[in-house]
């Protein structure tokens, strides 16, 4: 068993937010699997923007927050472009609010484990509106899946990193179920930023939110979509912030991004995370990887005489290994003499 945010999990390992969320018949397959909780697929910013810019009342004794966007202002942002907004609004008419809330309702009442609802933001909008109907649909929790991309010439660092906080500090006041922040990692202190994070009440911290990455289709001259899905050699960014971090925060830490096999989840406990979150090998090996992951997991704590997670978690993190350099050294001197 596994404590996150205040949660009992039968197992650390989380279902991220992915479009397999939105299959009740799958969700029902990771549960029996051994999955510890799932995350729903996230709803966007620009859904809830979309929408509650039609309607200042949604009627159900709920008052919207009153909106000052509409697709114009929508398209004035810098992360928007013409075929992106056609989407969205597209989008947002076959997934609305109410068809995402009662998706959550429905999924609490099949599933025994606990259920996260998810908000994808990329700004600080008032949220409360939301969070307040996540928390009424019956979700055990929230996760704001935030990243930002500080590549505004006209904002600094505090600024961008300021957005994060003011989220935090709305969306505590509106509800009382656990919140997680999932966060990228462009920030000019990460230990320093993600350490103040983790002051301001929230229950966890997920590391990292992988991020779409362009490339360029250099036959054609356009520009295409990288790789979406992670691979299992990816762990390692994550694996090296987790254990700086562990100790040094004043919240669970959820690790994320590249976790395809059971050797990964030890190899994340032991630098100090609470859970693990898996998205890409769901899509890659099927819901019946969870158990092969589990079943590692506890044929690895046999061998090396561990009853419970507690007793481990957090063995090789910074604070508790011989060499704490080593989780920072980025040149490292002895790896390099070796290919010389």
């Amino acid at each position: 068993m596994t404590n996150y945010m205040g949660l009992s999990l039968q197992s650390p390992i989380i279902a991220g937010s992915s479009g397999l969320m939105n299959d009740l018949q799958y969700l029902k397959q990771l549960e029996d699997a051994g999955i510890g909780a799932v995350v729903l697929k996230s709803i966007f910013e620009e859904q809830i923007l979309i929408e509650s810019g039609d309607s200042n009342n949604s009627g159900d004794g709920y008052t919207k927050q009153k909106s000052n966007f509409s697709k114009d202002s929508l398209l004035s942002q810098d992360h928007l472009y013409p075929e992106a907004l056609g989407y969205i609004s597209d989008y947002t008419q076959e997934h609305t609010l109410n068809s995402y809330l009662e998706h959550v309702s429905r999924v609490k009442e099949m599933l025994s484990i606990p259920v996260i609802a998810s908000i994808h933001c990329v700004s600080s909008y008032n949220w409360g509106y939301f969070a307040r109907r996540v928390q009424a649909a019956g979700a055990d929790a929230l996760e704001l899946n935030a990243y930002i991309l500080p590549s505004d010439f006209n904002c600094s660092g505090m600024e961008n990193e300021q957005v994060y906080f003011n989220l935090v500090e709305h969306i505590k006041q509106q509800v009382t179920i656990p919140i997680a922040l999932k966060v990228g990692y462009y920030f000019s202190s990460v230990a320093r930023t993600l350490q103040q994070l983790s002051e301001t009440g929230i229950a966890s911290l997920v590391l990292f939110n992988r991020p779409y990455s362009p490339d360029i289709d250099i036959d054609n001259l356009e520009l295409t979509d990288n790789d979406l899905y992670s691979n299992p050699d990816e762990y390692a960014h994550v694996l090296r912030w987790i254990a700086i971090l562990s100790e040094r925060v004043k919240c669970d830490m959820a690790a994320s991004t590249g976790i395809h096999s059971f050797d990964t989840v030890v190899k994340q406990l032991l630098a100090g995370a609470t859970a693990v979150q898996v998205a890409s090998v769901l899509y890659k090996q099927g819901p019946q990887q969870i158990q092969i992951m589990i079943d590692g997991l506890k044929a690895w704590m046999n061998d090396h005489s561990f009853d419970n997670i507690d007793q481990f978690r957090g063995r090789l993190s910074q604070c508790n290994i011989e060499n704490p350099a080593a989780f920072e050294r980025v040149q490292f001197m002895k790896l390099y003499s070796q290919i010389e």
